[in-house]
């Protein structure tokens, strides 16, 4: 299936263009034991995967009954991560050349991620698509409703000048993809984190391994 009225593309970032998400765990680890001296274990992180930051340390200091103070914590996390992820994180399968394919073409493009600034940009300068590569870029401190609440993918197509309905979101989340259908986008999903039924049934109009199986007309490869 082709769009041809297509003229933006949003994309998610963990799960999409890379997947940080054990060598946060890992600087969220180390944050804990430098600070509090604590050691707290990557799969306690999980739960909390995809809220933001302040909730991704929070729930786990929550549990631990630990009384955070923020934002020097998360600061001291997000200088950790900085030093582990330099030199180890790598873009996706796919995610580069679609990039360039639908500059291309002529779209405007978006990144819409949950997580705070710090990270977003560490990530991007780190796999070789520095927030200057799209025309916006949207973070957790953009918006006061997370995922699956419709706002960031909103608020993305406004900053793109483009109507919800000429813009597709790419996600790899259930959550992700209710927000990018909610918002009258259309979704293609990636199976980088998710099984294709979950979302299938999450309502993502395409589905795709990785974006090195996806054409910029977003039919299968």
């Amino acid at each position: 299936m082709t769009l041809p009225d297509l003229a933006g593309v949003i994309f998610d970032m963990d799960g999409v263009l890379c997947d940080s998400e054990e060598l946060t765990a890992e600087a969220g680890c180390r944050m804990f034991a430098e600070t509090y001296g604590v050691r707290v274990e990557p799969s306690e992180f999980e739960p909390f995967v995809g809220t933001g930051e302040d909730r991704y340390i929070g729930g786990v200091a929550e549990k631990r009954g630990i009384r955070l103070t923020m934002p020097r914590d998360k600061v001291r996390m997000y200088t950790i991560y900085s030093e582990i992820a330099h030199g180890k994180l790598a873009p996706l399968p796919g995610a580069v050349d679609f990039i360039a394919a639908c500059r291309q073409r002529g779209l405007k493009l978006a990144v819409a991620s949950s997580a705070d600034w710090m990270k977003v940009e560490i990530n991007l300068r780190e796999i070789g698509l520095p927030a200057s590569t799209f025309d916006a870029v949207l973070t957790g401190s953009d918006v006061i409703h997370k995922k699956p609440h419709p706002e960031i993918f909103l608020k993305a197509a406004d900053r793109l000048g483009l109507p919800p309905s000429r813009c597709v979101v790419v996600e790899d989340a259930p959550s992700g993809v209710k927000a990018a259908k909610t918002a009258g986008c259309y979704c293609l999903a990636l199976t980088t984190s998710f099984e294709e039924a979950t979302l299938r049934a999450a309502g993502a109009d395409w589905i795709a391994p990785d974006l090195a199986a996806v054409r910029p007309e977003f039919g299968a490869g």
